[in-house]
């Protein structure tokens, strides 16, 4: 799956211990809830890598968002 993103979109993870924090602008956050709903259309097993080198701001901890059932 290719990821779009609108300009200007930012978004940071940061993984603490048992917590994730998912911090986006606007932008950052209707790209995600685009690639979410293409997830959710896809087929279980289908999954979407993030990390500084793709998509997030440098720093951030990387993630991974999978579909099941």
């Amino acid at each position: 799956m290719e990821l779009e993103w609108k300009d200007g979109s930012e978004i940071r993870v940061r993984a603490d211990g048992r917590e994730v924090m998912i911090s986006a602008n606007r932008e950052a956050l209707l790209s995600l809830a685009a690639q979410f709903r293409a997830l959710a259309e896809g087929k279980p097993g289908d999954h979407i890598h993030y990390d500084d080198c793709n998509s997030l701001e440098e720093g951030s901890s990387a993630m991974i968002v999978e579909r099941t059932e």
